[in-house]
Parts: C-alpha cells; sequence; structure tokens
C-alpha cells in the first residue's frame, strides 16, 4: 500500500472507516486507496459501491464510521514492493519549525515530528524516503539545527523518542534499505502496546502547530509523547483532509482518564482557531453536533446517505446518535 498507519493492532475496515492514516503531505490517508465496497445493509442486502460506478455514494460511504451496514468486502489501490530508507534527527529547534519547516515538507515520502513541548525543540525527527530515482533524502549531518543519530552507520538501532519507556519496543532502521513496509509505520503503536495509554489526534489545516507549545506546563505532566504528521487532501466525505491537506497533532498520554478528560476541553479550545478537526477514532469531547456539521461539511449529506441503507438506525451506537444523528 502507499502508506501505513503508526499502528499494528487494527483492521483494514476500521482503519479505512475511521480515515485512519499514516504520514506524508503527499499521501492521502487509508481511506484512498479504497476502490470498492461491499455491505450488506441493516435489510440484508448487498450493496456493491465503486469509486469508478457510484461517485458520490462511494464518496459518501468510504469513511463510513460503521453506520452505512457491514463491509463484508474492501478492494484497495497497491503498488509494487518498494524499499524505504529512515534517518532520525535529535533537538530541533522549536523556532526553526516556526521558520521554516512543515512535518514533511523536507521528506519525499513521510516523517513525524516528536515532542514533549518542553525545552523549545522537538525531540527527534523521523525522515523517511524511498530508495527509487528523484526520492532520496541526502540525509545531511545537521537537519535546520538537528543532530543526524549516527549518520552513516547503516546498522538497526534500538532507540525511541520515549525516554521513560525500555527501548526494547522499538527498533528504527538507520540509512538502510527496509521493504518490510509495514515496519516503518507502526513505531508509536507500540508506545500504546506497553503503556495502553490514550490518544487523542486533531487534524488541522493550518501550519501554525507550534502554537501549542504555550499549554506545555498543563499538558506535559500528562503526556507521554506528542506527534505531529501530514496528509495530503482528499475527496471522501468524512475524512478530516477533506478538500484541504492537514497537519496532524497526535497526543500519547499516560494511563489517567480524568487528568486527559480535563485537558481535552482545552486542547481543543486552543486549536480551534485553526478549525481543526477531530479524528473520529480517537477521544474528543468539545466538538458539539451542530459544530461538527460546520467542519465536517458533507456531514448532512453523509446522514441522509446513512439513513438510506439504515433507515431504521440498526447500525448505530452510542458515539453516532450523540455525534453524528442528534439534533
Amino acid at each position: 500500500m502507499h502508506n501505513l498507519a503508526s499502528l499494528p493492532h487494527i483492521s483494514i475496515a476500521g482503519a479505512c472507516s475511521t480515515a485512519t492514516h499514516g504520514s506524508g503531505e503527499k499521501n492521502g490517508n487509508l481511506a484512498t486507496a479504497v476502490s470498492a465496497l461491499e455491505i450488506v445493509t441493516a435489510a440484508g442486502e448487498v450493496v456493491k459501491l465503486s469509486r469508478y460506478q457510484d461517485g458520490e455514494a462511494f464518496l459518501g460511504a468510504v469513511v463510513g464510521l460503521g453506520s452505512l451496514g457491514v463491509i463484508t468486502k474492501i478492494t484497495l489501490d497497491i503498488q509494487p514492493a518498494f524499499m524505504m530508507r529512515q534517518y532520525v534527527y535529535e533537538n530541533l529547534p522549536l523556532n526553526e519549525v516556526k521558520n521554516h519547516l512543515t512535518p514533511s515538507n523536507q521528506a519525499r515520502t513521510a516523517s513525524g515530528l516528536f515532542t514533549d513541548w518542553q525545552d523549545k525543540s522537538i525531540g527527534e525527527v523521523w525522515i523517511k524516503s524511498r530508495v527509487e530515482e528523484g526520492q532520496a533524502f541526502d540525509a545531511p549531518a545537521e537537519f535546520f539545527g538537528a543532530r543526524n543519530v549516527l549518520p552513516g552507520i547503516c546498522t538497526p538501532l534500538l532507540n525511541f523518542p520515549l525516554r521513560t519507556v525500555p527501548s526494547r519496543w522499538a527498533c528504527l532502521v538507520l540509512g538502510m534499505n527496509d521493504c518490510r513496509t509495514f515496519e516503518w509505520a507502526s513505531r508509536l503503536a507500540l508506545v500504546k502496546s506497553c503503556n495502553r495509554s490514550t490518544s487523542c489526534p486533531v487534524s488541522m489545516p493550518s501550519k501554525q502547530f507550534w502554537r501549542f507549545e504555550r499549554l506545555r506546563d498543563q499538558v506535559s505532566p500528562h503526556l507521554m509523547i506528542s506527534e505531529i504528521r501530514t496528509i495530503a487532501a482528499d475527496n471522501l466525505w468524512l475524512s478530516p483532509c477533506y478538500e484541504q491537506p492537514c497537519i496532524s497533532i497526535h497526543f500519547t498520554w499516560k494511563q489517567d482518564w480524568p487528568a486527559v478528560r480535563k485537558l481535552l476541553p482545552l486542547i481543543e479550545r486552543e486549536l480551534a482557531p485553526f478549525k481543526a478537526r477531530p479524528h473520529w477514532e480517537e477521544s474528543f469531547l468539545a466538538w458539539p453536533p451542530v459544530e461538527l456539521k460546520s467542519i465536517y461539511k458533507k456531514l448532512p449529506d453523509f446522514i441522509q446517505l446513512s439513513k438510506k441503507y439504515d433507515p431504521h438506525g440498526k447500525f448505530r451506537n452510542e458515539f453516532l446518535s450523540a455525534n453524528i444523528f442528534s439534533g
């Protein structure tokens, strides 16, 4: 596939239905790889939808949040296997991020910025590129002031952006060719696997994500790590990247839901001026249904599409009823 999420324990249908994403400003989220769906509706009918034959209905159904029916088949765009190369830089000054960088504008394929929002720096920058003509990343010794970790050393390195987590949980391949594309995209999930943490990503069109630093004193005591990534625009109705490229800010929390619950509205208010959108598969509180309908402009059309296939709401759960179908 063109891209993968930073999660090893998800299903293809669930990932696509919630617009789960990997990274790269030229990479769409996982749902953009879907070319056809087969759904069994609440009435027991088999519905087949295709990118090439069903137009708007298909664009509405791909990120369907489970509300249209049971996905029984999914067809994905695939491509020949490709090799990846990854480099890691440490201690990128935040001022350089403000002045020069979006998370992947210097990487041909994908990247991630990892920070705890302290020390006015990005702790680690992971840069990945395909090993193809015109795609290579030169991997200088310094990257806008950040230091290349073991430049030129092509051996596996146990490293991890979480200094409090044993490094055995992750292995970064620095400067090596690596065609195991699942592995290069699954690093952050190991945080969740070993610490049972809570995550709450939000997507925003603005590149001013660094402004979140002003909340560092409130957030950092409860935070394990934040990751900032980019995703390309798409035309899927309920995708956070509908008609706009996004910067996604992820917060991986310590396992303390009462504390996180108090922080979520604070974070969401801080990001609201930048037209941030919540991600469907994670935790959010401050977006009421009326506001969701204003930032997901195809939401009214999606509601009608859902009612077409599930007129009696058999597939709705508490989340869908409260956030999508209320009012």
